[in-house]
C-alpha cells in the first residue's frame, strides 16, 4: 500500500510524520524539492551550491525519514487506519441504501479494529 505510492507522495507523507526530526537546512531543501516542486538545479542555484549537493541532501534526508518509518511505522499505521475509515464510510453509505445486515457487521468489525489500534 504505502510502498506502491509515487515517490514524491511518499516523501511528503514521511515528511509530515518525521520532518521535524531533520535539521532546519535539511527541512528547507526537502520542502523546496517535495512541496514546492522545484528542480534540483533551481534549488542549487537558489542556495548557491551544486546540483549534486542538493541531490545528496534530498537522498540522505529521505533515507533518514525512511529509517524513522522503519522503526516507528507511524505512516503505515495512519494509512491503514485511514483505509479502514474510508471502508466504514462506504459500508455505511451502502447500508443506508440497502439495509444489509452484513454491511452493519462489517462496519462494527472495522470500527473495532480501529479502536483496538488506538
Amino acid at each position: 500500500m504505502a510502498s506502491e505510492m509515487e515517490p514524491k507522495v511518499r516523501q511528503a507523507y514521511l515528511y509530515d510524520f518525521y520532518g521535524e526530526l531533520l535539521n532546519e537546512h535539511q527541512q528547507k531543501m526537502f520542502e523546496a524539492f517535495v512541496f514546492e516542486d522545484l528542480s534540483l538545479g533551481e534549488i542549487a542555484e537558489d542556495q548557491n551550491i551544486s546540483r549534486q549537493a542538493v541531490h545528496d541532501l534530498v537522498k540522505r534526508s529521505t533515507k533518514k525519514l525512511e529509517e524513522y518509518e522503519n522503526k516507528l511505522h507511524l505512516m503505515e499505521r495512519f494509512l491503514e487506519l485511514r483505509d479502514k475509515a474510508v471502508s466504514i464510510q462506504k459500508c455505511a453509505e451502502a447500508y443506508e441504501k440497502n439495509h444489509e445486515e452484513a454491511l452493519l457487521t462489517r462496519i462494527k468489525q472495522l470500527s473495532g479494529e480501529i479502536i483496538k489500534e488506538l
